[in-house]
């Protein structure tokens, strides 16, 4: 599967022009209020396009699916080959076939780009067919749900569930005389932990971090907001830089400047790699780690998030199916059945589960492809009952990746001792004002 430690990303360079594309479609909005597949005849013959958004090992399972599918519905042709945009170039593509009419069917997307995509007027709604007793849709966490809904209407189907938490190296606090964290530790004993963890003469860090303003950054800071009462907005107005946003920003401020205790990656791509191989002894991080980790045969174990004053909140990233709208009833109704199938428990097992991922529905635990997996990946069972921690989820309004991108280089420049938390914060929420709608 992609990546999620790049979820949310793009390329710098295409950011602006992205956005303005995007932009310049809501005005040509193909919503009338019609359900795209009213009419809907099942065994037409329709050829629909998937932009799976996978690479390599993945993007075979993904074809062998689709041809699966397909076997069971001759009437339907999916188109998954090779060649499609990969995660982080598909916003910016379908921003493109938005404006030439070339866009897909359906789509892989990153949660935190719900809002431009369901501002675009290009998606499905697809809210009277997800509530279909049929469907299940309340087998997915309440994150999941929240983050399909843009508008107030579901424009896609959660394609991947996860949340963070503390993986740690256990040889690493043997080493160091430490305990092992408890679900119930403050981030003050993340901090003292930390520290103690820290070597330079060795070159390990307690915990690291990533500086490069991505959404990396940023949804690492949420969690902590959360949890001291924060909000990330106040309708459209930016709240993140209240009083909890900078306490918060100040507590990862102190593990980084003060004590000297955490690595701060420039790329995103480096904290992962230096966990694995000894140099980091706290990893905040998602499920998406554990296959790495399988390969690196580290003794590792997983701890639910630090907590303040015993709120142990975190942030789940779902990223989605998203259902576009090509005026066309049969390509509509072909495109849900599929994502239906799709994201069932059975096709679930035969993509998520099988390459690591956590399952989409709360159904699934009893499974034996979710014992397998468990057995398999040490943590999994953890990061799933995480979920349940999993009580908010970023804002899905337009405009989200540019505050994004505002609040990670300020927490970028807080945690390389450039700036103060409050300065920042309010330095980014002024930036972000005129960028989110509603």
């Amino acid at each position: 599967m992609t990546t999620p430690l790049r979820r949310g990303r793009l390329l710098l360079g295409g950011l602006s022009a992205t956005l303005l594309l995007l932009s310049a479609c809501m005005g040509g909005s193909t919503d009338d209020g019609k359900d795209a597949a009213a009419g809907y005849d099942p065994n037409a013959k329709v050829e629909i396009t998937w932009w799976t958004g996978q690479t390599t090992e993945a993007q075979k399972v993904a074809e062998g699916l689709a041809a699966e599918y397909t076997k069971a519905h001759p009437n339907v042709t999916i188109k998954a080959a090779p060649g499609a945009p990969t995660t982080d170039d598909l916003l910016t593509k379908l921003s493109a076939g938005f404006t030439g009419g070339s866009y897909p069917d359906i789509s892989y997307a990153f949660g935190s780009w719900a809002g431009d995509l369901g501002a675009s007027g290009k998606t499905q709604d697809l809210t009277s067919f997800v509530n279909e007793p049929s469907f299940g849709w309340n087998e997915f966490s309440p994150a999941a749900r929240e983050v399909a809904t843009a508008k107030g209407k579901v424009i896609g189907v959660p394609a991947l569930v996860d949340n963070l938490a503390v993986i740690y190296n256990k040889k690493l606090f043997d080493q160091a005389g430490l305990a092992y964290p408890k679900d119930d530790w403050s981030w003050e004993d993340f901090r003292t932990t930390a520290k103690k963890l820290t070597i330079p003469a060795k070159n390990q860090y307690g915990t690291a971090y990533s500086v490069s303003g991505s959404e990396d950054t940023t949804w690492h800071l949420w969690p902590l907001l959360w949890q001291n009462g924060g909000e990330i907005l106040d309708g459209t107005k930016p709240a993140f830089n209240s009083d909890a946003g900078v306490k918060s920003l100040e507590t990862l401020r102190q593990i980084a400047v003060d004590d000297k205790s955490m690595y701060l990656d420039q790329t995103d791509e480096k904290y992962g790699p230096l966990f694995n191989s000894g140099r980091v002894g706290m990893m905040i991080s998602g499920p998406w780690s554990l296959l790495d980790l399988k390969t690196a045969k580290l003794d590792y174990d997983v701890a639910l998030l630090p907590g303040t004053n015993g709120d142990h909140t975190t942030v789940s990233g779902p990223d989605l199916w998203v259902l576009f709208d090509h005026q066309d009833a049969n390509r509509a109704g072909a495109t849900r059945d599929f994502a239906k199938w799709l994201t069932s428990a059975e096709t679930d097992a035969k993509w998520n589960l099988a390459v690591g991922n956590l399952p989409l529905r709360d159904t699934e635990k009893t499974s034996e492809a979710f014992k397998k997996y468990t057995a398999e990946y040490k943590g999994g069972q953890k990061f799933f009952d995480n979920l349940q921690n999993a009580k908010k989820a970023r804002p899905t309004v337009a405009g989200y990746e540019v505050l994004s991108r505002n609040v990670g280089d300020a927490i970028a420049q807080v945690l390389q001792g450039k700036a103060q938390p409050k300065e920042a914060l309010d330095a980014a929420a002024k930036k972000s004002a005129d960028a989110v709608e509603e």
